[in-house]
């Protein structure tokens, strides 16, 4: 198996890989409500370089990205799951308290039952939309 280096994006855009890590690092952080300043004091960072790394204007190394995995209690593998798949609105304050609160709901009917009427809801949106 031959595993080649992502193409660099033009000068001055973020690298989708960049960018999807950080919305997971935004995300998780989002959910265990931590503020960028917490996050930041135990990296030793300030908040501003927090939120350099969750827009993906600055790359996260590999032993920064083994501290932030270790503070938010998530394996490093988490940050770069779904690269290709994310949807952009979990990364958003109301998308990060649905999949919170939908977590939250034990019975598998329940769960079924909301998923059904967000498909609803969404296909309702798209056709009027």
């Amino acid at each position: 198996m031959t595993v080649t280096a992502a193409a660099r994006p033009p000068s001055g855009e973020k690298h989708p890989t960049d960018k999807h890590v950080g919305a997971r690092v935004r995300m998780r952080r989002m959910m265990l409500g931590m503020s960028q300043t917490k996050l930041g004091d135990a990296l030793g960072l300030t908040f501003q370089q927090i939120q350099k790394y969750e827009k993906g204007i600055n790359r996260i190394g590999a032993g920064r990205m083994m501290q932030i995995a270790g503070i938010l209690k998530m394996p490093v593998s988490w940050f770069f799951e779904g690269h290709y798949r994310l949807d952009e609105s979990l990364s958003d304050p109301d998308g990060v308290r649905l999949v919170t609160a939908f977590a939250r709901i034990k019975r598998a009917g329940v769960r079924r039952e909301l998923v059904q009427l967000i498909e609803h809801l969404s296909r309702k949106e798209h056709k009027s939309g």
